[in-house]
């Protein structure tokens, strides 16, 4: 059976360099607004011009020509601007608490730790509030597999009322629109949770907050990197207000017919966060992006991503309804040229979609192209959706199951 993740699974498990921000994206418009109006102004934004005005047909042709050259030099790259920084926006991250231990070091300051208990033995580690393999270990012939995917961080409160209850306001991590809100919390692991929707680098972006107490906004809204949007808590199910945090993503959507393919995949599992369902989420490596932003403020989540380790490959049929190559097309490489009859999708070992390959290879259904090699069963070490050792790995049907929603409803 396929260990999927629902926002039913929660935080507890679960299957640009460039000058422009949107604002200045907005200035580069008016700006070129402004050269525009000046253009009329010199026609009529005086009263003394505004009394020797004369439709543009009967203008002095000199002047008409010195106006579409001024046009040419001066309006018209501010506009092509606008184009240029709307794809390359800087990504300034903000994090969604007063908590920014994660610069000092990380830690039990930062990271809300979880409760374990393995072969008998208690204990309460933060390091699974970590992003990653962090949870449920197994013994193994080559030691200790951690087999439980954490697609996000768990970060811990730094107030509390006289009662315990945690007190941190939770902001958004950057400008965005507020695409869904969980009010009900028996309806995700992830209790009451938030998805805001970013756009950088011609592709969106989903950051997601979890396990809250209280929630501020609503769908539609546009939100500010900062701006209050919640209140942490502990909502969700495997929590208590000694665990109170808020569970913080940020991920690229995986299909928008996401909610078709679901329905015929899991109908004794009602979904009720459409295609915000975490299944249809997959999150990259939060707390390692803040860190690299610090290194380097311009760095872009394709040059991020471009550093994480291909685990597998799997090769698609060639269909129409691969929205992959659409919504994020910088993932697309591959020789021009090359006969396409299949795709060749990378994926990290958290199954994050990493490059996009045209391929010759005929396919019929997802197939298994590349594993790296390991002597441990590939089931611990892809969240079932791999099984079986060295030349026997192949797909689980959960696995498979999981790769057809890529090409849904081929």
């Amino acid at each position: 059976m396929v260990a999927r993740r629902d926002p039913a699974l929660g935080s507890t498990g679960r299957w640009p360099v460039a000058f422009g921000s949107l604002a200045e994206c907005i200035f580069a418009r008016s700006a070129t607004r402004r050269a525009l109006a000046t253009l009329r102004d010199c026609h009529s934004g005086s009263r003394q011009a505004g009394a020797n005005y004369r439709p543009a047909a009967y203008a002095p042709r000199k002047r008409r020509r010195r106006r579409w050259w001024f046009i040419a030099v001066f309006a018209l790259p501010l506009w092509s601007n606008v184009s240029v920084l709307a794809q390359n926006q800087v990504i300034d991250l903000a994090l969604p608490t007063d908590n920014d231990a994660l610069f000092r070091g990380g830690g039990p300051a930062f990271y809300q730790s979880i409760e374990r208990d393995y072969e008998g033995v208690k204990s309460t580690p933060w390091e699974g509030g970590q992003y990653g393999f962090v949870r449920d270990p197994v013994e193994t012939p080559e030691g200790i597999v951690y087999t439980r995917f954490h697609e996000g961080i768990d970060i811990r409160p730094l107030q509390r009322d006289a009662r315990g209850e945690p007190l941190d306001e939770v902001r958004a991590i950057a400008d965005g629109k507020v695409v869904h809100a969980n009010l009900v919390p028996g309806y995700s692991n992830y209790g009451n949770y938030i998805v805001i929707e970013h756009r950088w680098d011609r592709s969106r972006y989903y950051s997601l907050y979890g396990h809250l107490s209280a929630i501020a906004v609503r769908p539609g809204q546009t939100v500010r990197r900062g701006e209050g949007i919640a209140v942490m808590g502990y909502t969700g199910a495997g929590l208590n207000q000694a665990r109170a945090h808020v569970h913080l993503e940020l991920n690229f959507m995986l299909s928008h017919r996401f909610e078709s393919w679901y329905n015929g995949c899991h109908k004794n599992d009602p979904n009720h966060n459409g295609i915000y369902n975490g299944i249809n989420l997959a999150g990259l490596d939060i707390a390692r992006l803040y860190l690299a932003l610090r290194k380097n403020p311009s760095l872009t989540i394709p040059e991020f991503i471009a550093e994480e380790e291909t685990f597998y490959k799997v090769t698609l049929p060639k269909s129409r309804h691969f929205e992959l190559p659409k919504l994020y097309p910088w993932m697309l490489t591959g020789a021009a040229g090359t006969e396409m009859l299949s795709w060749k999708v990378s994926f990290a070992r958290s199954g994050l979609p990493l490059k996009i390959e045209p391929s010759s290879q005929r396919v019929t259904q997802p197939e298994l192209s590349y594993v790296k090699k390991s002597s441990i069963d590939y089931s611990y070490l892809t969240q079932d959706k791999i099984a079986g050792r060295g030349e026997n790995a192949h797909l689980t049907e959960g696995g498979r199951q999981l790769m057809r929603l890529l090409i849904y409803p081929d």
